[in-house]
């Protein structure tokens, strides 16, 4: 078997050297054949896709309202009214006791993460018309709550506990975190958070704040602000945009 691998791969690069004119025949063959493509039939082709792209939405959602999210809805504390979940369901590992609102849209490439070194079950606790964004991961190291109208984009990172000690003998021993690095983290009301933003152990973000992309918190924002960098530093406060979106929707 390996004596016929070696004379594959021998050919292979017999081929790609292209050593005489046959070798160099076989190649621009490969070049061909690998360029090959059937022509653009555009009213063929774009009724196609439309059926392709119905026929895959609508296995999607069959398999996410009669599979993904009963299952999921099995380990929450209570029913969450009109969850719609997307893409999958989120994975859940360790010990942890959900809460979600009515009216959420979840991701199902989602991590949502207990710490098992505690004394007592962590809680991630979620408003209403919350929505949690593509690859976001929440380690819950004892309570994580996410008010009503949250907004988390994509990759997002909640690091509730770190998952090991900062004493190297002790990570070398496999012992877990300590309770001194463990906090809650908190996001009032209306926050959003942009693409990419981390948010550390004992944060909490005030109420309509925003975050922008990249950014790690590290301390507490205080409501109605726009916030940014690493660590994450008030830029301006959002006051005056409130406003004029009140005026605006009040003419």
């Amino acid at each position: 078997m390996s004596a016929q691998i070696g004379s594959l791969q021998h050919l292979r690069l017999w081929v790609k050297r292209r050593d005489g004119y046959l070798a160099r025949a076989l190649y621009h063959l490969a070049l061909t054949l690998r360029r090959f493509e059937l022509p653009l039939i555009r009213p063929l082709h774009g009724a196609l896709y439309a059926l392709h792209r119905m026929v895959t939405a609508g296995f999607a959602d069959l398999i996410r309202v009669l599979y993904w999210t009963p299952l999921f809805k099995s380990r929450l504390a209570a029913p969450a009214a009109n969850l719609y979940l997307y893409a999958g369901m989120p994975l859940i590992s360790g010990p942890l006791e959900i809460c979600v609102g009515s009216d959420c849209r979840v991701s199902g490439h989602t991590t949502f993460s207990g710490r098992s070194a505690g004394a007592r079950t962590p809680r991630l606790s979620v408003g209403s018309n919350v929505d949690i964004g593509w690859q976001t991961t929440i380690a819950v190291g004892t309570r994580v709550v996410l008010g009503d109208n949250v907004r988390i984009a994509g990759r997002g990172f909640f690091a509730g506990y770190p998952g090991h000690p900062l004493d190297a003998k002790s990570r070398a021993l496999g012992l877990p975190d300590t309770d001194s690095q463990v906090g809650d983290i908190v996001l009032e009301d209306d926050v959003w958070l942009a693409t990419g933003v981390m948010v550390m152990a004992g944060v909490r973000i005030g109420r309509g704040s925003v975050v922008a992309a990249g950014s790690i918190v590290t301390r507490d924002i205080p409501p109605g602000v726009l916030a940014a960098g690493n660590p994450a530093r008030v830029v301006r406060s959002l006051d005056a945009d409130t406003t004029v979106e009140r005026a605006s929707h009040a003419l």
